[in-house]
């Protein structure tokens, strides 16, 4: 409402108070109902939003309560007026594997009960422009790890500055890794080789939305390729600790978030990693270029998930013989992975808060694709590993998983394993 139009109506009731009527001006009409008509139609987005969430069910709204690409607890910072703000994730993990591999050889894999991750998320909000968030993880009951930690500002109600130690805003995983949300016991081989989750380094960047897309898109401390191996990029991973800082790499993604329950995305990264080492007196370079096409959609009791990711490095000759790799061991010039995964809960309709999820994903990936002249391929890193199992949520941030892995690869040396999860979030 303008001013002019506030200083009409109060005059009119002011008028009206002591018996007194006026004409009302066809303008300050048409204003009134302009006025109306927006209240109305915002009333009622709020109204259809509401429905749709309703109908997709309690996953959706879960969902929804997430902020910029986080799980609700890691975002419970950005819903708080302003001061102290809690949250945080775990999960135990039992691993029972088979006694044979896939070729009918003997495995001497141990079986393990593992509790592998406690975490807690903190922040502050020191006013709506300005907040403090992080996670602390402990790994293994005896390992702390600082997950994140930045700092972000509001540069206008569309735009933030956020800076500090960074998830890499790649993938499905990297940033929303809570349990809870994701079906099977363990986070996909894809997004841990080829998207290395957990993924972060100190940088500075923007984030922000426009329309129905969010995007991010950072500057960091790159990896370390004198850590990479023919398993992917993983071992690169900085971390945030004493970071090499020669080289820096770029990463960017967009989302769109506009339809309740869908996230629908690319993602893309590329940097240097070779931290200003030379060889035979050249300075090697070995560019990373990381991309994803990545879908997930929560829709009437389905959990639907799909994503694709490839790498490419440069001058993996160079890297491996500076990392002393040869044969099967080097690096990969050329990586790709993807899965698909769905599940559904047979308990939806059921005057029932919780949730009984059958799933399956299906994944292949291939760390070694192609590799440097005078390398070879391992084929054990061919793999296709097939995940079934039975996810139950007594509340939906309590999830407890028993799963069926089938791994095979091209060298017949895969190892199938059962798994138990229990994980939580808050």
């Amino acid at each position: 409402m303008s001013l002019r139009t506030f200083l009409q109506t109060a005059l009119l009731v002011a008028l009206a108070t002591l018996g007194v009527s006026l004409p009302v001006s066809p303008l300050s009409a048409q204003d009134a109902d302009s006025a109306r008509i927006a209240e109305l139609e915002r009333r009622m987005e709020a109204i259809t939003r509401e429905l749709e969430r309703m109908e997709l069910g309690q996953e959706v709204v879960q969902a929804d309560t997430s902020i910029g690409g986080f799980g609700y607890g890691a975002s419970k910072v950005y819903q708080v007026q302003q001061g102290v703000s809690v949250g945080g994730y775990g999960e135990i993990l039992y691993e029972n594997y088979a006694s044979e591999l896939e070729n009918g050889a003997e495995a001497f894999r141990t079986d393990q009960f593992d509790a592998l991750r406690a975490i807690i998320y903190l922040g502050y909000k020191f006013n709506d422009r300005l907040l403090f968030n992080s996670e602390i993880e402990v790994e293994h009951a005896d390992e702390i790890f600082l997950e994140f930690a930045y700092i972000d500002y509001l540069l206008s109600d569309n735009v933030g500055l956020r800076g500090g130690l960074l998830l890499s805003p790649m993938g499905l995983v990297n940033e929303l890794h809570e349990p809870p949300f994701y079906l099977p016991t363990e986070r996909s081989r894809t997004e841990s080789a080829i998207i290395p989750t957990t993924w972060r380094e100190n940088g500075v960047g923007l984030f922000g939305n426009a329309g129905p897309f969010e995007w991010r898109t950072y500057l960091m401390n790159s990896f370390d390729g004198g850590a990479f191996d023919d398993g992917g990029l993983r071992g690169g991973r900085q971390k945030g600790a004493r970071a090499l800082a020669e080289d820096f790499g770029m990463a960017a993604r967009v989302d769109y978030t506009a339809t309740p329950g869908l996230i629908l995305g690319a993602s893309t990264y590329v940097g240097e990693t070779a931290q200003n080492r030379e060889l035979d007196g050249r300075e090697v370079g070995g560019r990373v270029t990381i991309w994803d096409l990545h879908a997930d959609y929560k829709i009437r009791g389905w959990n639907l998930r799909g994503l694709l990711a490839g790498a490419t490095v440069d001058e993996a000759a160079e890297l491996n013989e500076l990392n002393g790799l040869s044969g099967a061991q080097g690096v990969g010039e050329s990586m790709l992975g993807w899965y698909l995964e769905a599940g559904y809960d047979i308990l939806r309709g059921a005057e029932t808060s919780q949730q009984l999820l059958p799933y399956l994903r299906y994944e292949k990936l291939d760390t070694q694709r192609e590799v440097a002249p005078g390398f070879a391929a391992d084929p054990a890193n061919d793999q296709t590993i097939v995940a079934l199992g039975l996810s139950w949520k007594p509340t939906p941030e309590v999830v407890w998983k028993l799963g069926y892995q089938i791994h095979s690869n091209a060298a017949d040396t895969g190892l199938d394993q059962w798994n138990l999860q229990i994980g939580w979030l808050f």
